[in-house]
Order: structure tokens, then C-alpha cells, then sequence
């Protein structure tokens, strides 16, 4: 097939996704919205900007990144402009689709890359993907967001959800019922040869005693992710288990996690860490007892999956899309993530009760592998693409 994929060139949720096809020897073209290096054995690579470029995140007097203080804000703007600038750059991308010819165009996430490959109008059958939270988050915030949310979803010709509620959402916003529809992760899945349980050879011990019980928080700034429940759990826990170190990775030299940490005053229990890499996220699920999530609005996070390989317990918010994985109390703990109280309760019982760390170590193995295993999950993207091409065929 000759593919075109309308992404954020810059997300290794995306680039796994297409990473795929390219092995899979496909023609594959990658339309980036952001600028990005450049991806290997693709057959062209262009860049349509959707967004003026940045300038250099501004640092206080401490030298912590200011840019994460005003996430809402920032989220808010993007609600209003984000779909007007899709309109604006719809020409641009329908001249490459022109000149690319592609059998099939795949717009991985609906805010903003669907919109605006809904606006170029191609004439090759056009792929969705809703990632996280497109239906529940973004889709309702503001008027022209839900009318642009609308406008994709009428045009498809197939659907990739990352959790079955989203396939179900979609459908009341304007989704053909007989259209094709995937259920599978964002980025195609577990690389179950990386995400796998321990110890493995090699693995950093991230400075922290063998002996110390170590919580992992791997979601970093967000603003659906309640960051504050998180920090105010720790005093809390630390009072039942004060050995526990907390790391949280992608938070070093940001400010609101840097404000907390002098708030806190917790020394090296908590400890702030750059972006990891796959095999070092890996290293350290083995190590931790614990991964939380205290989201209030999520899809399947690839984190979730694979802290699950990894045999860490996973504990989350209370969401709709996370009981399609985590039974409470079975395989893992549900929250009100807006809860500090509850969060602390759940982690002290994550770190205390080895009967269900072991039971879930168990259960969230074989779930990955029949369910999120990035070689069995793939496939079956491909036949998708093939069914949505079949489709309209018979159109």
C-alpha cells in the first residue's frame, strides 16, 4: 500500500505506529505538523506547519522551566485556535496528497492532525485515530472544537480507537456506524522484547538502595493529570512506609514539580528525573512496586501497558477506559485521582500487600500478551487498512 500519515513527527507514540508499515515494506509518507528528524525508510517526509513555531521555553530565577505553570491556559487557547489553523493549512496538505497519490491517509489523533487532514479533502480513504483523551477532554471544550470534532468523524472511512470507549463515543459524534473500526493501542502496542518483568542484566539501579520501595510516577506534567494529589500523597505515605522513594521522570527542571519539591522538603525520597529512554522506562518499572496515574481523563496510556508488562502494580484514576484493563483489587487499584487521601491509601496498600502485587504481576502478564503485544497487535492494524480499502471498494 502507499500510505500517508498526517503525525507529529516528534511522537514516539506515532512513530511506533509507523514504524510498522515502513518495516512491513509499504510506501510510507510522513506529513509532520511539527519539525521533526528525519524517520528511516520512509519514502518522503514533509513538514505542513500547524503551529508558529516556539521560541525557547523561559526559566525563573531557579533555572526551572516557567512553560508548565500555565498548562490550562494553554490548553484552553489551542481549544480555540487549534481548528482554525487546520482550515488555514488544509490547501498546503491537499497539494502533497496530490502529488503523493497515497491509497490511504492515517491522521494519527483527531486534535489537530485529523482536522486537519479532514480539511484536505483527500480522495484516498481517510484513517482517524483517538488517542487518550480526543472525545472526552478536547471534543467538548469549546464550540468550534466540537464542530470540528464532528466534521472529522462524519469523513471517515475507518476508525483506530485506543480503548473501546472512544469506539463507542465516536459513534454519537458523527461516525458512520458501518465504518471499520480498531481497537488497539496508540502506538501499536507492548515491545514486550523491552517491557518484560526482571531483574535484567544491566539495569540501572537509579541511585536508590536496593532495599527501598520505590513508587514511579511516569505521566509528567499534564493538564489532565492531577500532579497536586500526587505530591500532597507523599507526606502521607511516607508516614506508613518511610523507607519509599518516589521518581518521577520528565519532571526535572520543571517548575511546578520543582515547586513541590522545596514545598515538600522530602530530600532524596523524591527525585525529580529527565525524559527516559524505552529500555531505562523499563528498568525502572522493574525496579518500582508502584506506577500511578492519578488522570482524569485518559484512553489507554501506553505507560499503563507497560508498567503491566513489567510486573509493577499499576494504580490509576477511576476511568472508564482504564476498567477496560485494571479490575480494583484484582490487578491493579482504581482512585478518585482528585483524592490525595485515597491516592496515599492505595499506594501504601500497593506497597504493603505482596499477595496482590504478585497476583497482578500475573494476571497484567497475560493481558499484555494477548492483548497489547506490539507483533500481534500490528497485523491486525494492517488488515484494518486493508477492510477500510475493501470498503470502499464497495462503495
Amino acid at each position: 500500500m502507499r500510505l500517508a500519515f498526517v503525525a507529529d513527527g516528534r511522537s514516539p507514540i506515532a512513530r511506533s505506529w509507523i514504524d510498522y508499515f515502513v518495516a512491513s515494506g509499504h510506501e510510507v509518507h510522513l506529513l509532520t505538523t511539527r519539525a521533526c528528524a528525519d524517520l528511516r525508510g520512509l519514502t518522503s517526509q514533509d513538514i505542513v506547519p500547524l503551529w508558529p513555531r516556539r521560541r525557547p521555553a523561559a526559566r525563573d530565577a531557579s533555572g526551572a522551566l516557567r512553560s508548565q505553570r500555565n498548562l490550562g491556559a494553554v490548553t484552553t487557547l489551542r481549544h480555540w485556535i487549534g481548528p482554525l489553523l487546520a482550515w488555514r493549512q488544509a490547501g498546503v496538505l491537499r497539494g502533497m496528497l496530490h502529488q503523493i497519490n497515497p491509497d490511504l491517509v492515517h491522521a494519527l489523533r483527531i486534535p489537530f492532525e485529523g482536522m486537519l487532514a479532514a480539511a484536505a479533502s483527500p480522495d484516498a480513504p481517510l484513517v482517524i485515530s483517538t488517542w487518550g483523551n480526543d472525545l472526552t477532554l478536547h471534543a467538548p471544550s469549546t464550540p468550534i472544537m466540537r464542530w470540528a470534532t464532528r466534521r472529522v468523524l462524519r469523513r471517515a472511512a475507518g476508525l483506530h480507537a485506543d480503548c473501546a470507549r472512544d469506539e463507542r463515543l465516536a459513534r454519537s459524534w458523527g461516525l458512520d456506524p458501518k465504518c471499520p473500526g480498531l481497537v488497539a493501542p496508540g502506538n501499536g502496542g507492548v515491545r514486550r522484547e523491552t517491557f518484560r518483568p526482571g531483574p535484567v542484566s544491566g539495569d540501572p539501579d537509579f541511585g536508590v538502595p536496593s532495599h527501598a520501595p520505590i513508587v514511579v510516577q511516569p505521566r509528567g506534567l499534564r493538564a489532565y493529570v492531577r500532579s497536586e494529589s500526587f505530591f500532597r500523597a507523599l507526606p502521607r505515605v511516607l508516614e506508613a512506609a518511610p523507607a519509599t522513594v518516589f521518581l518521577c521522570p520528565a519532571m526535572e527542571g520543571v517548575a511546578e514539580a520543582e515547586g513541590w519539591k522545596a514545598r515538600l522538603d522530602l530530600g532524596p525520597r523524591l527525585r525529580l528525573l529527565p525524559p527516559l529512554d524505552p529500555g531505562s522506562m523499563a528498568a525502572l518499572f522493574r525496579r518500582a512496586s508502584v506506577s500511578v496515574s492519578p488522570s482524569t481523563h485518559d484512553g489507554t496510556p501506553n505507560t499503563l501497558l507497560e508498567a503491566m508488562a513489567c510486573g509493577c502494580l499499576p494504580i490509576a484514576g477511576d476511568l472508564e477506559s482504564i476498567r477496560e484493563w485494571i479490575h480494583d483489587g484484582e490487578n491493579g487499584l482504581l482512585v478518585d485521582p482528585r483524592n490525595p487521601q485515597a491516592l496515599a491509601d492505595a499506594v501504601e496498600r500497593g506497597l504493603k500487600d505482596d499477595a496482590l502485587r504478585a497476583r497482578a504481576r500475573q494476571i497484567n502478564g497475560e493481558l499484555v500478551a494477548t492483548r497489547a503485544d506490539y507483533d500481534e497487535v500490528m497485523p491486525r492494524a494492517e488488515s484494518f487498512y486493508a477492510q477500510v480499502l475493501r470498503a470502499r471498494d464497495r462503495r
